[in-house]
């Protein structure tokens, strides 16, 4: 029997198909393209009713970082923010260690529908230029959602170690070159590299000793086991207050209305450079941009509410809220810069 032959268009594309007569039923015979071009419509108009839909089910905060920690802390605050808003559950889920890369890597592979982000640093950034292998591609397996807030760390210290100013640390550390040591968040990490880029700027010499984050970091510190730290300042304010630790300097280039007191490290002499960092929004590689622009949407409202925006002075954090696109330059961006911090502190690719 010859096929019945007719047309339908997609759009302007035309597609065909063949019809055979079975008794009273017609049997549509696709042509290759004209399937792959209905699968192409129907993913186009899935897309929009993904994002639509959005949130169905609870959302996953993956935080690279143990809990107790300043990260950890603003997850916490966001999550129960977003999940007022959205009437939806949040769950934060921490998953530490490898220098932040457990946590990254499972977001990376996590499927690509919003139900899942990870809140991190600009370690992200850093990881790539570190390590020798890295568990997935932190620029094709990751997508870019919001840079959140920017941030600043400060240098704390053991008073044990008998100094008040920034001028008397450095004094100490050159009359004892190797002797006082620091801790750090990680082989690499933004603590890590902040003391090196210090101690090559001002000609000292301090043992490194790493741990897996900020909350033991600063343990170490009030124990003693440590001397020095760069830390955000909501790991060490209460202790500050309390005399068990002192603030020397911060690393950004203006005093904080937090730390009104305390001075930069440009006012100190500590070489003329500064350093901010980011908290930032990521997806995993593949999520639509709808869904990217729905999860920007929500945790930039969150960061802005009041109850959260009175925390983050005191957490060390300004707000800042960029778009996908923006976030996405910025990481490109930062990837490079940090390539270049990393060969000039002459830090070795680590294994993870």
């Amino acid at each position: 029997m010859k096929p019945i032959t007719f047309e339908h268009s997609l759009g302007n594309l035309p597609l065909t198909c063949e019809a055979k007569l079975i008794g009273q039923w017609r049997r549509p015979t696709w042509s290759l393209a004209g399937l792959m071009l209905a699968a192409l419509w129907i993913s186009a108009w899935s897309l929009p009713t993904a994002a639509q839909t959005w949130p169905s089910k609870p959302i996953h905060i993956v935080v690279p970082f143990p809990a107790a920690g300043t990260v950890d802390a603003v997850a916490r605050a966001l999550g129960q923010k977003i999940g007022d808003n959205l009437k939806q559950v949040v769950i934060i889920d921490n998953k530490p260690g490898a220098g932040a890369n457990i946590g990254a890597d499972a977001v990376a592979k996590s499927a690509p529908d919003g139900y899942t982000v990870l809140l991190t640093t600009q370690g992200l950034a850093i990881a790539p230029n570190l390590y020798k292998k890295m568990p997935f591609d932190a620029q094709k397996d990751l997508a870019a959602v919001s840079q959140l807030m920017t941030t600043y760390l400060v240098l704390a210290v053991n008073p044990s170690i008998g100094v008040n100013t920034f001028a008397e640390f450095l004094s100490l550390a050159r009359a004892k070159p190797g002797v006082l040591n620091f801790g750090s968040t990680g082989e690499g990490a933004a603590p890590h590299l902040i003391m090196e880029l210090l101690m090559a700027s001002a000609n000292v010499k301090l043992t490194h000793i790493p741990y897996k984050g900020d909350a033991p970091m600063n343990q170490a510190l009030l124990a003693g086991d440590v001397n020095a730290v760069f830390s955000p300042l909501s790991g060490v304010s209460a202790a500050t207050k309390a005399g068990k630790l002192k603030i020397l300097v911060m690393s950004a280039g203006k005093r904080s209305s937090a730390i009104p007191d305390i001075p930069t490290m440009l006012e100190s002499g500590a070489g003329g450079f500064e350093y901010t960092g980011w908290l930032g929004l990521f997806a995993p590689g593949a999520t639509p941009v709808p869904l990217l622009k729905a999860l920007q949407v929500e945790f930039v409202k969150a960061m802005n509410s009041n109850e959260i925006k009175e925390k983050l002075p005191f957490w060390g954090y300004e707000a800042f809220g960029s778009t996908p696109e923006a976030f996405a330059v910025k990481f490109q961006q930062d990837l490079v810069s940090y390539s270049k911090t990393i060969k000039d502190a002459h830090i070795s690719l680590q294994d993870q």
